[in-house]
């Protein structure tokens, strides 16, 4: 049994000081949005770090914590990555993309150039571990590996937003490369590539909607 301690960090608030708090923190987030144009103006690595920790205090099974961030300002490593990247989003966008997976990305007009692999003075590469190793070097089985770290990079996600920070979650696919580039384990499971920094001067957007909260959430009252 694991030694107990006070819990912390819930002041006392009344309805309206919890909403407050809510609507304040949704109206942060409502601004987050996906990047592909971003200056190269460097960005501490302290704040890389803090932002890492805050999605280290993500819950996760059995709090194994089955993740492995990978933090790359590298220009050359930068460069390898985007290499490989490419290579996989050519093939991916010249036959192995399903027609309607294709049209679903065709309003957003990505393609396999990646440009902000380069650009972005950090790379996040976040790895799910199915497995630790013990104190006396056995090997441990981690529980809910991916609810786990997809729990993580949100955590991520949003305190990069917080400090500033713009973000993109690349996904190609496969990332095995990743695991080759950075010279992580093999057991080491590539998830998701966050590319972060300032966005560049004159970025836009598409415009898109969010779905309504009719349309996302059901409430079952009495």
């Amino acid at each position: 049994m694991a030694e107990r301690e006070a819990l912390s960090g819930y002041p006392v608030l009344d309805d309206d000081g919890r909403l407050r708090r809510a609507l304040a923190f949704e109206a942060a987030l409502a601004t987050r949005r996906t990047v592909r144009d971003f200056s190269a103006a460097p960005v501490s690595r302290a704040v890389i770090e803090s932002a890492i920790r805050t999605a280290s205090r993500a819950p996760s099974g059995a709090n194994m914590q089955p993740w492995t961030f990978v933090a790359v300002s590298d220009p050359d490593v930068k460069r390898r990555i985007r290499e490989a990247a490419e290579e996989e989003e050519r093939a991916f966008y010249g036959g192995r993309a399903p027609d309607a997976w294709l049209d679903a990305l065709q309003p957003f007009g990505t393609d396999a150039h990646k440009p902000f692999l380069e650009t972005a003075p950090w790379l996040i590469a976040v790895f799910a571990r199915p497995y630790g190793e013990g104190a006396d070097g056995a090997r441990r089985k981690h529980y809910y590996v991916k609810e786990s770290v997809g729990l993580a990079t949100g955590f991520l996600l949003a305190a990069l937003h917080h400090a500033g920070l713009a973000t993109l979650t690349h996904t190609p696919s496969p990332m095995g490369f990743l695991r080759e580039v950075l010279g992580r384990p093999e057991h080491e499971q590539p998830f998701v590539l966050i590319v972060t920094g300032l966005p560049a001067d004159g970025a836009t957007v598409p415009r898109i909607d969010k779905e309504p909260l009719d349309g996302i959430a059901r409430f079952v009252e009495p």
